[in-house]
């Protein structure tokens, strides 16, 4: 019989899959830090150049913040997020300086985003230079969590995380209250049974929503339902973007959040419900802000010949700044019913030696499984969501992930606690023919479209999916033999970092936009704001297609209604109208990343009334799954008009 790895031997093999993972992705760093020319970074948002400073001050966290500035106009969309380590350099005669000074992001906007570095000297060295810019740096504090947390988990004994970590990796069975169901009439019976699903677990329930059957929705209201039995939950997710979008979904259902750092979007509804902002706004802070403005004088001020007398009022100050701290703190923390933040975020100084009942982790099968366990370190039981059939955590190690990093904790459960799972069924957002193929192909066939969007359309008599296959518009060009422009629908390859482009598609993609908006007509688009997403799986390609529809003049109405991204970009947001531009086109039929189908689920389900996919039918078809997309479409247009 084979031996079957215990749950500590299984995450011993996580601890060196990361390992593998955390060392790949310091090298790549390091490679690109070295051959990446500034240019590049700056155009894949990974850096700023030029830049400057603005004012320096310290925040409410008594950390040192500087102000920087993007100095050029750009739409291109950066990396820069909140707690996202970054280094600074110089350019003189075309070589580049790194400084010493490094720092963390506070919070980014557009152009301008607060970095917070070490209270020394060296925020003069930044203020002094020229020629500056910002990059992202590598991400060592991430890494150091996940490993802290594998190791607490794997030496666990006798307590609450050991059951846990016991449980999660054996076939037994999730423990769970027996109690008659509670109604709730403003939910569909899936999404009510996924509630009380929740409400009945004692160590864990999974709520699994396929896009557009209204997760948040859902999540939300066992949130609320939980309150009523716990005083206070600690809500997670991976990102920044996807803590923000639940906090506001739980601020609007009335309930106290505190959010521990800042938000991805910088607005003062995000803000006002953040620590930092919360902390500053405390009656008791301008005493601590004066306390500490002293400490900080007198260490400046002095003298060789300090006193005893000196270091005496030094921690005399101190301590009544720490005991002012602590009595913010108490006062935050105790109104607070939801602690939000990211999985990293969990291990912050101000959570430390926290305790609760529940955990909620969001988006959970995009998550490494090592960062789910950051925080379930400090809870009794576990409620996660998300749908592991759309996007998957980023692995930059194929190693790693051939030896079963990419597989989440979510996925996991989701095969060995088949009873904790509850799949949200009924879909909101797509008319049926877009959502059939992929419930058909991912879901088993058991979604179901809601009655009032079945059927939602833009045009009578039009199909609601098309594929356009470049392969054929191409031997039309050629036939046409159009002023001999030599138009063949062919991928390039743009630098090694940089991905793929297909310049004859993206012209193609616009070209049908417009054709598209001609037949709805351009008063009813701008009217009823009908808006659009354009998506491809290649940043290269998202970057053209943005310049592209930047100088035509012909796009100026519609420039506020159309989104132009990848399709991480896109996660979580829906549109009237998709447009997908594949890229690919060869001879060989490769088609690299795009055979990661759950990526072409999310790219395919943002739609609501119209999906159009531009692609290279040979090169695609060559894979089995874009084989059976592009027989259903040919379906579904014969069905809707014979």
């Amino acid at each position: 019989m084979s031996h079957i790895p215990t749950s500590v031997q299984s995450l011993m093999q996580q601890r060196i899959l990361l390992e593998i993972e955390y060392n790949c992705e310091k090298e790549l760093f390091r490679r690109q830090t070295e051959l990446v020319g500034i240019q590049k970074k700056v155009k894949r948002g990974d850096a700023w150049f030029p830049i400057r400073t603005g004012k320096s001050y310290y925040n409410s966290l008594n950390q040192l913040a500087v102000e920087i500035f993007q100095t050029s106009d750009s739409d291109i969309e950066h990396n820069f997020e909140y707690n996202r380590p970054v280094c600074f350099f110089t350019i003189h005669n075309g070589s580049i300086k790194y400084l010493s000074i490094n720092g963390t992001v506070s919070y980014a906007e557009s152009n301008r985003m607060v970095v917070t570095v070490p209270d020394n000297n060296s925020i003069g060295e930044l203020q002094r230079s020229e020629h500056i810019g910002v990059q992202l740096f590598f991400d060592e504090t991430s890494y150091r969590m996940m490993f802290e947390a594998l190791d607490r988990t794997i030496n666990a004994k006798n307590n609450r995380l050991a059951y846990l970590r016991d449980l999660f990796y054996s076939q037994q069975k999730a423990q769970t209250f027996t109690f008659a169901a509670i109604r709730f009439p403003w939910l569909n019976s899936t999404q009510e049974q996924a509630v009380n699903n929740v409400l009945r677990s004692k160590d864990v329930a999974i709520v699994h929503g396929p896009p557009g059957t209204g997760k948040t929705t859902t999540l939300v209201e066992a949130i609320y339902e939980t309150l009523h039995r716990e005083s206070q939950v600690l809500v997670c997710a991976q990102s920044n973007m996807a803590v923000d979008w639940i906090s506001e979904k739980l601020v609007d259902r009335g309930i106290n959040v505190l959010r521990i750092g800042n938000p991805s979007r910088v607005n003062e509804k995000m803000l006002s419900f953040t620590y930092e902002r919360r902390f500053e706004n405390h009656p008791d802070y301008p005493l601590l802000w004066t306390i500490r403005k002293t400490i900080r004088e007198m260490r400046q001020n002095r003298s060789k010949r300090s006193t005893e007398n000196y270091h005496q009022k030094i921690e005399r100050l101190k301590s009544r700044a720490t005991e002012i701290e602590i009595r913010i703190n108490a006062e935050l923390f105790g109104e607070a019913r939801v602690i939000a933040c990211t999985l990293v975020g969990a291990a912050s100084r101000v959570l430390s030696g926290m305790k609760f009942a529940t955990l909620f982790i969001d988006e959970a099968a995009q998550a490494l499984e090592a960062a789910c366990w950051i925080p379930i370190r400090k809870v009794s039981r576990v409620v996660l969501a998300g749908d592991h059939c759309q996007l998957p955590p980023t692995v930059k190690s194929i190693a790693a992930a051939k030896g079963g990093l990419a597989k989440t904790l979510m996925e996991r459960l989701t095969e060995n606690k088949p009873e904790a799972v509850s799949l949200l069924k009924v879909q909101y957002r797509m008319n049926d023919s877009i959502m059939r193929f992929s419930s058909e192909w991912f879901y088993n066939g058991e979604l179901e479209s809601a009655p009032i969007t079945k059927h939602r359309g833009i045009l009578d008599y039009d199909s609601p999916i098309d594929w356009i296959d470049t392969s054929q518009m191409a031997i039309e060009k050629e036939n046409c033999e159009e002023e001999g422009q030599n138009i063949h629908f062919r991928e390039q390859f743009v630098g090694e970092n940089f991905g793929r482009i297909n310049k004859d598609e993206a012209q193609l993609t616009l070209d049908t936009l417009l054709a598209y908006f001609n037949k709805i007509g351009k008063e009813r688009v701008l009217s009823e704001r009908i808006d659009i997403g354009i998506i491809s799986p290649y940043r290269a390609q998202v970057q053209y297609l943005r310049q592209r529809i930047r100088k035509k003049d012909v796009f100026k109405p519609y420039r506020h209604l159309i989104t132009v991204n990848t399709i991480d970009g896109f996660q979580g947001q829906e549109r009237d109208i998709i447009l997908i531009s594949m890229v690919r086109a060869n001879e060989d039929g490769q088609i690299g990343f795009l055979k990661d189908l759950r990526r072409m689920n999310v790219a395919m389900t943002r739609a609501r009334m119209k999906l159009i996919i531009l692609g290279d039918a040979p090169t695609l078809t060559k894979h089995p799954f874009y084989k059976k997309l592009l027989g259903y479409i040919k379906e579904t247009k014969e069905r809707e008009f014979y």
